[in-house]
């Protein structure tokens, strides 16, 4: 029998207890199924992924279009989904609590909420602002069971801002107002890292590692790293392929050199169908 939502919830708050883990990003629900028979133990949604599928830019997609893709990565596979919630579609803490509790009715396992604007003259929230929209988040969520993870982020090293101290001061606040995980995407060095982690602990902390990287999982585990996300790096790498077969027709050449056999697809997509 397929796990109900509760029972993904809490394998998913398990998995946050010790060890380090690799939480990939799928952007359909083919690319989730082909990470589930991969043997991953749970997935994580991607903005820009799932944007970029749909002609679109990263941050540009309506609520409902995203709450929608939740359900159908939620539906795609038994494995505990986390969501990248952008900033929770709404300015205020209560438009924020409003699309938090229509995400957690996805069944979602987790789901992020991120301090920034969208606003390239002002792109993050004041640290009180912040801390109020993410505190609307938990009150929704404690609202609709409790079970659901609430990942607090920090974006200021992926808009603009990258100041370290700013950065932890942050995510100690979202700890503090309730956040069960912290993430500052973008940052790289062992350093950054390593203070992230010790600022937080015992919270675990969400590492992005969108592009090639010398760190290995267990690297990131030495470091105190709970999780790891690759952020749109899946869809990139889809991208890359595409676009250079396409590029490759548009001069009169045919190279599919790392196109997947048809059959191996079919196969994958057969089981359990």
């Amino acid at each position: 029998m397929p796990r109900t939502a509760a029972e993904k919830r809490a394998a998913f708050r398990s998995l946050h207890s010790s060890g380090c883990f690799m939480l990939p990003n799928p952007w359909d629900a083919g690319s989730a199924r082909y990470l589930a028979a991969l043997g991953f133990k749970a997935l994580a949604t991607t903005s820009s992924g799932f944007a970029w599928s749909t002609g679109h830019a990263d941050n540009t997609l309506p609520r409902e279009t995203i709450l929608t893709h939740l359900r159908a990565i939620v539906d795609a596979t038994d494995l505990p989904v986390n969501a990248d919630f952008e900033n929770g579609f709404g300015r205020d803490p209560q438009e924020v609590a409003e699309s938090v509790t229509l995400a957690v009715e996805t069944g979602v396992a987790g789901l992020s909420i991120e301090d920034s604007t969208g606003d390239p003259a002002a792109p993050l929230f004041s640290v009180d602002v912040a801390v109020q929209r993410l505190s609307a988040a938990r009150g929704a969520i404690d609202r609709n069971g409790g079970d659901t993870l609430l990942i607090g982020r920090a974006e200021n090293f992926v808009a603009g801002k990258p100041d370290l101290d700013d950065a932890i001061a942050r995510l100690k606040a979202y700890a503090a107002a309730g956040a069960d995980c912290l993430y500052a995407p973008g940052i790289q060095t062992r350093e950054q890292i390593e203070a992230v982690v010790a600022a937080v602990a015992p919270k675990p902390v969400n590492l992005l590692i969108g592009s090639t990287s010398t760190l290995t999982l267990q690297d990131a585990a030495a470091l105190g790293v709970r999780r790891i996300s690759v952020g749109g790096a899946l869809a990139r790498a889809a991208w890359g392929g595409f676009m250079q077969a396409a590029q490759a027709l548009a001069e009169g050449r045919f190279d599919f050199a790392s196109a997947t056999a048809g059959k191996q697809l079919n196969e994958l997509f057969a089981r359990d169908a």
